[in-house]
């Protein structure tokens, strides 16, 4: 029987290949044992890496790679079933391995190449966001330039300023070889160099404007490029071994330009364009950028606007200039007329004065006589003196209203007036005239026309008593009508006062009165001049020459004052006529007018005529009208002292003396002897009652001598009624104002 042996055989093998497969198998284990060591560092260094498992699982992968491999270097020799064992176990894990590294990598691949993908979409973003932002740098560059030239441009209004700030600028922004503006001549068929950049001296020169090149610039709002050898872009001589820089050329709008002219612009331009050329430098390759085109758009836009602007700033100082020299003149003129205003005032001033003194002698004096003795003949020739002075009283009262009303200096008295009574006061004038021709004289009052009104009582009375004064002058025989009543609203859109818009309100009414007479008539053609100053119907003034012209024309402006209108109507010669006119008036409270219903009036006829003994100062340096005034009072029975001076006025006044009449001229000389009086009667029972006499009519006179303290003021002429009412009064009540303006 054979012994067992425990040896496991050895496998044969060539020694020298044997010995090249365990070197090689000793240097792939190696290998692959040190890249899991680089794995494992490469896995601890990355922390965004996202696929780190796989890594982990290649590295298994190749340790059992490597394994696999160093456990082959003890099959090159006699070997163990052991050590076989083993190799099969590493070469099945390593199948393993690799089989599910295989399938895992088919899943990544694709994540990978999308990886790849999106990197290559990203850095192509990233490209042209580059791209973009190098856009919006040069656009951010551009505005600036933009802002800046601007900025230059508007720094200034004048136009020459302006052009040449523009090409200066450009070429410095722009680095340009030239720039030039050429503007149209005053033709509009040429264009001429007015301005360049680098010439000091333009020369001027023109081309046509239908030039093609021009009409293609001029056609298009954005910069154009042109030819370097264009007529309007040979602005610098070229050497022949240099080639010119490129050339562009736009429009500049210019302001159209009609009626006027600025310094040695067209007047009316037929191309509304001025043509901009600017050019690169020569021999070189730069080309014009889309942003430098933009660039120079804009700055002729910003030109155009800035001249535009110089042009409205050279015609408004223009404009400016002449209203200045206008202003100066109207100045002038307003000078001139308020010292001819002055003037006139001064003269109208003066001449009342010295017209009412011996006009207050005439009547004073006529009227004296008047209550004499006298026959028949003597009586007619006093009448007459007397009626002849008062019509030309009246004709200075109307020449002084009508220079009042003229220069706005005249105003209306608002009071509350019985406007009834004004109507009868005026028939009262009137009736002894019409009685006289054998007229026919009726008044009609309208039963809801108001008793009592508000307004000017004297200035109605006075139109009222002009319109039915010449229908009695003018009428040889019939009647005269005088309506009076309130006028409705209907009547207001009446076809004859086309320009009259009444204002109806609470507390106001429009007094409509009628005056209708049989007498001459008038042409309906001359109605419109007898409101005209100085004007009178022809066959009026043929028939009545006694006449000035003024009454109608001085109604009309009282009528206007007091928001009425006033027209005349007459068929023709021989069918008489009808004046109408209508007048605002107040309301006034139903207290007021309970008022004045029991305010008591002294009639004419009972005035007190008993001044015997009353002794009287009067003052007037006037000798005549001193002695009239004298007269007029000792007529009445007064005892008068009359003196001629201020001083000896003040010397001479006493208790004795209950009034003083003092003429107080145009000077200040009787205000002055009012305060002095009342300064030496210190108790107001003892001062006597100071009156001024006075043939100034304005305003100031009243109220001077209201400042003063005066008693009364009476206008001059002063008759013997008059004087009679003035004393009664003024004994009466201690106060007496005429009514003056």
């Amino acid at each position: 029987m054979e012994s067992c042996n425990c040896i496991e055989p050895q496998f044969p093998a060539e020694e020298l290949l044997m010995k090249y497969q365990y070197i090689s198998d000793f240097f792939i284990a190696l290998a692959y044992f040190s890249i899991p060591l680089e794995l494992i560092y490469f896995v601890k260094k990355s922390a965004v890496f996202p696929y780190r498992w796989v890594l982990v699982q290649f590295g298994a992968f190749i340790v059992l790679c490597g394994a696999t491999h160093l456990i082959n270097l003890w099959t090159f020799t006699m070997h163990t079933k052991t050590v076989a064992i083993v190799m099969t176990i590493s070469k099945v894990l390593t199948a393993v391995v690799s089989c599910a590294t295989a399938l895992m990598l088919v899943h990544i691949i694709p994540d990978l190449l999308s990886v790849k993908t999106r990197e290559l979409f990203l850095k192509k973003k990233a490209a042209e966001l580059d791209r973009e932002m190098g856009l919006i740098r040069t656009q951010e560059e551009t505005g600036r330039h933009v802002r800046m030239l601007t900025h230059e441009i508007r720094s200034t209004l004048d136009r020459h300023t302006i052009l040449k700030t523009t090409l200066v600028e450009l070429g410095r922004t722009l680095a340009l070889e030239e720039c030039a503006l050429w503007m149209p001549t005053r033709t509009g068929l040429e264009l001429q160099l007015s301005y360049t950049l680098r010439q000091q001296n333009p020369v001027g020169y023109t081309v046509p404007i239908h030039l093609p090149v021009i009409n293609q610039v001029f056609s298009s709002n954005r910069a154009v490029p042109i030819s370097p050898n264009c007529p309007v872009a040979r602005l610098r001589p070229h050497g022949g071994k240099f080639m010119p820089g490129e050339v562009v050329a736009v429009r500049v709008p210019l302001l159209h330009l009609s009626n006027f002219q600025i310094y040695d612009w067209p007047e009316v331009s037929t191309r509304n364009y001025a043509l901009m050329v600017l050019m690169l430098p020569s021999d070189s390759a730069r080309q014009w950028h889309v942003h430098e085109l933009e660039l120079v758009e804009v700055v002729a836009d910003q030109v155009a606007v800035a001249l535009s602007h110089a042009a409205i700033l050279e015609e408004s100082m223009r404009a400016r200039d002449m209203l200045m020299e206008q202003n100066v003149a109207l100045d002038l003129a307003r000078r001139e007329a308020e010292t001819a205003i002055r003037a006139r005032n001064d003269f109208l001033a003066v001449m009342n004065h010295e017209m009412r003194t011996p006009m207050h002698a005439i009547i004073a004096l006529s009227s004296l006589l008047q209550e004499t003795e006298l026959t028949a003949e003597q009586r007619l020739m006093v009448e007459t003196i007397l009626k002849s002075s008062n019509l030309l009283a009246t004709l200075i009262n109307d020449v002084l209203d009508l220079s009042r009303l003229e220069d706005g200096s005249l105003q209306l008295e608002e009071a509350t007036f019985n406007l009834h009574s004004v109507f009868r006061e005026v028939l009262n004038l009137i009736k002894p005239i019409a009685s006289v021709k054998k007229l026919s004289l009726t008044l009609q009052i309208a039963s809801d026309l108001p008793t009592y009104a508000i307004g000017d009582e004297k200035r109605l009375m006075q139109t009222l008593l002009n319109i039915v004064g010449n229908a009695v002058k003018f009428s040889k025989e019939g009647s005269i009508s005088v309506t009076a009543f309130v006028a409705k609203p209907e009547s207001f859109k009446d076809a004859r006062i086309p320009d009259f818009f009444p204002v109806p309100s609470d507390g106001h009414f429009y007094l409509r009165v009628q005056v209708k007479d049989s007498g001459a008539g008038i042409n309906p053609q001359d109605i419109p001049k007898l409101f005209t100053k100085f004007t009178q119907s022809q066959t009026l003034a043929t028939r009545n020459p006694a006449g000035s012209g003024l009454g109608l024309a001085i109604c009309k402006r009282f009528v206007n004052l007091m928001e009425g209108q006033i027209w005349i109507e007459s068929e023709g010669i021989g069918k008489g006529c009808t004046v109408t006119f209508m007048v605002k008036l107040g309301i006034p409270d139903r207290t007021n007018e309970s008022k004045l219903s029991f305010a008591p009036k002294i009639p004419g006829n009972h005035i007190s005529t008993n001044f015997a003994g009353l002794k009287v100062l009067v003052m007037d340096d006037n000798g005549v009208s001193r002695s009239v005034t004298k007269g007029l009072l000792m007529h009445l029975g007064c005892e008068v002292t009359t003196v001629s001076s201020s001083e000896e006025c003040l010397r001479v006044v006493s208790l004795e003396h209950k009034v003083v009449f003092m003429d107080v001229c145009t000077g200040l000389d009787g205000y002055e002897l009012a305060v002095r009086i009342h300064e030496k009667f210190t108790k107001r029972l003892d001062r006597p009652l100071i009156v001024a006499l006075t043939g100034n009519t304005n305003k100031v006179t009243k109220e001077n001598c209201m400042r003063v303290g005066m008693n009364g003021l009476i206008l001059k002429p002063v008759s013997v009624d008059k004087m009679r009412g003035v004393l009664s009064e003024l004994l009466e009540r201690r106060v007496l104002f005429e009514t003056i303006e």
